[in-house]
């Protein structure tokens, strides 16, 4: 049996699959794309400097998931709700994400990112949490998507 490999998390899928079975990505069965995707880790973004970004200010970028890499969502206020639903300040719209997954807490200029019971967690820089502070470079994921915090 053939099987396809899914573009966004890596996952084995048999070849009659039309969606990823761990992230529920769209699996390309075509010929492989001759363009290569630059990646970074949370410790070579944490070395960049704003301007390669284009970015004042704290902001997520997207790295990866959902076809938005290279995406920014800025915070609106001192709490900006990140979830499936179009009434969240971060939409992101896909199944892997709670309809209010997470919410991104500013206090005394410091930024912190709160799950919200979310069926598949919010993560970073790899590791599930329930609350944690963010720092530059920080990656966090929530559902498929993998964003870089730049403070």
């Amino acid at each position: 049996m053939s099987v396809v490999y899914c573009q966004e998390c890596g996952f084995q899928n048999p070849e009659s699959a039309n969606y990823c079975s761990r992230c529920g990505a769209l699996l390309s069965k075509g010929e492989p794309s001759v363009e290569a995707t630059q990646t970074f880790s949370a410790e070579e973004v944490g070395a960049l400097e704003h301007e390669d970004f284009g970015l004042e200010g704290p902001a997520l970028v997207v790295r990866a998931g959902g076809g938005r890499a290279g995406e920014s969502f800025r915070p609106t206020g001192d709490r900006t709700r990140i979830g499936r639903s179009p009434d969240c300040e971060i939409f992101l719209d896909d199944v892997t994400v709670s309809r209010n997954h997470a919410v991104l807490v500013q206090q005394n200029g410091k930024f912190h990112v709160e799950d919200q019971g979310s069926l598949n967690g919010t993560f970073v820089n790899r590791k599930r949490i329930d609350s944690a502070p963010l720092t530059e470079g920080d990656e966090v994921q929530i559902g498929k998507y993998r964003m870089t915090f730049i403070a």
